[in-house]
């Protein structure tokens, strides 16, 4: 009789059992290609959706920062339509994963956990990213492959409330190999991060725009980056907080920062 095998955490993984990042990386862009050939539309985010989009050049200063330490990536993050629900299950269970109910249960509707595959565990997003704010991804996924656009990139590690250094890390790498502009998928669209959020959500302005400071303030000590890698990362920091400043406001935003911080505004996240 076949073992099921047993969920467990990354952290609960002995390192010398740990997959390397490549295999992370591998699987990643194998279940992409493989939901891309069943009409499935998936994309990587997170951490790892950084790197992929990393110049080759640049790769080896991302890895030297060290974000997770030993071992780099805890699973792989994806992003789907809620239509291809069903079909995701049978794509992981052809590729060795597998879900259970508490599971489902913890994930909750608008996402998917598996494991039992090549890497710890497997996370799939339906729809938007539900965190201390929400990401819509209505029909913006197309956009890119295999991860999601640039600009979704960023606003996932802008909207975290308690943000740390993996994640400014990530934020850094991301400004050092990428400028803003619109029209050009290996280019930041700040145009439309402005019109889809930061021009009406005055608790999502305020959330990205601390955390764009702390980019420019902790970039000083990350040592393995050149003084000409910290300037192009503050520069364009700084381009990003000023167009997001200067962009033209709502009658909702306005509304809601005469309240500022002193009520709360960001969704509490659960941790795992």
């Amino acid at each position: 009789m076949e073992c099921k095998p047993v969920f467990r955490l990354s952290t609960q993984i002995p390192i010398e059992e740990y997959p390397p990042p490549e295999v992370f990386i591998e699987e990643a862009a194998k279940l992409v290609e493989a939901a891309r050939s069943r009409g499935i539309v998936l994309r990587v985010m997170g951490g790892m959706a950084v790197y992929m989009r990393c110049p080759d050049e640049f790769k080896d200063v991302w890895r030297k920062l060290k974000r997770l330490g030993d071992r780099v990536f805890t699973d792989i993050d994806f992003v789907s339509y809620s239509r291809h629900k069903n079909d995701m299950i049978d794509l992981m269970r052809n590729f060795g994963y597998q879900t259970d109910s508490q599971l489902i249960m913890q994930a909750g509707k608008n996402r998917q956990i598996f494991y039992g595959g090549k890497v710890p565990m497997v996370e799939v997003f339906y729809d938007r990213l539900d965190m201390n704010h929400v990401i819509e991804y209505d029909g913006t996924l197309e956009a890119d492959s295999p991860t999601v656009p640039l600009a979704e990139l960023m606003l996932q590690k802008l909207q975290i409330v308690k943000i740390n250094d993996k994640d400014l890390k990530d934020l850094a790498v991301l400004f050092a190999t990428h400028d803003l502009g619109k029209g050009d998928p290996e280019k930041i669209d700040v145009d439309l991060v402005n019109e889809r959020y930061m021009q009406s959500d005055w608790s999502f302005f305020y959330t990205a725009t601390t955390n764009l400071g702390k980019v420019v303030e902790t970039v000083k000590g990350f040592d393995v980056l050149t003084d000409s890698d910290r300037q192009r990362i503050v520069d364009r920091a700084g381009r990003i907080l000023k167009a997001v400043n200067d962009s033209p406001k709502t009658a909702r935003w306005k509304l809601r920062a005469k309240m500022g911080p002193k009520v709360k505004w960001y969704n509490d996240v659960d941790e795992w």
